[in-house]
């Protein structure tokens, strides 16, 4: 059973969430918080597996807390930030501080329990809303990517999957194939593209015109 604890300062959007991962045989909500500081404690003390977190909110924000819970090891436990501002900056410092997820509120309800489910099989799910300029900006300037990269079919299908912001568990719905295997079409991408990033895999997909821009 993994546990979550949700930070946000309205109290029906912590109900959603919890409403939404209670559903799932799998989850359970163990906590909630309506500020950073209160979070923060509870992160502490209980050690959930994930912590979703709003960014703006009383006290501490939400990005405050990924760098505190990145800076803490040991507390093992994954940050999704969950937010109505889709702004450059929040993601850039969430996803480098080592945030695990990064959404919208407005997403649809299997997209949080998916987010959920990546984070804890050390993926980051990022909201498709989040374009091309998004991803490149967060991908290293020192990690080039090879021009004409050698791809099967399916590996292309894959990539332009991780794009979309797909986990690898959705990816291996989709696709109706083991999650090992998707893991191991990713690791293939990675290596034919220069060892790069996942994030710079979604990156060139999109600057390739391997998907459709949204």
């Amino acid at each position: 059973m993994t546990t979550v604890v949700i930070a946000d300062d309205h109290d029906m959007v912590r109900h959603g969430f919890r409403m939404v991962l209670s559903a799932q045989p799998d989850l359970t909500v163990v906590g909630e918080a309506g500020n950073g500081t209160a979070a923060w404690d509870l992160v502490r003390r209980l050690r959930p597996g994930v912590l979703l977190a709003d960014v703006r909110m009383p006290g501490v924000d939400g990005l405050e807390l990924v760098r505190r819970v990145g800076a803490t090891p040991e507390l093992a436990t994954r940050v999704i930030v969950v937010t109505t501002f889709n702004d450059d900056e929040y993601v850039t410092r969430a996803l480098r501080d080592g945030a695990s997820g990064f959404l919208l509120k407005a997403s649809a309800p299997g997209l949080l329990v998916a987010a959920v489910r990546a984070a804890l099989a050390g993926d980051a799910l990022i909201s498709p809303e989040v374009t091309v300029r998004l991803l490149e900006r967060l991908g290293p300037r020192d990690e080039p990517v090879r021009a004409d990269p050698p791809l099967t079919p399916r590996e292309r299908e894959v990539a332009a999957l991780v794009a979309r912001g797909l986990s690898n568990e959705e990816i291996s719905a989709t696709l109706h194939v083991s999650p090992g295997t998707v893991k191991t079409h990713v690791a293939h991408i990675s290596l034919k593209l220069g060892s790069v990033t996942r994030v710079r895999i979604a990156a060139w997909a999109w600057e390739s015109g391997l998907v459709s821009r949204l």
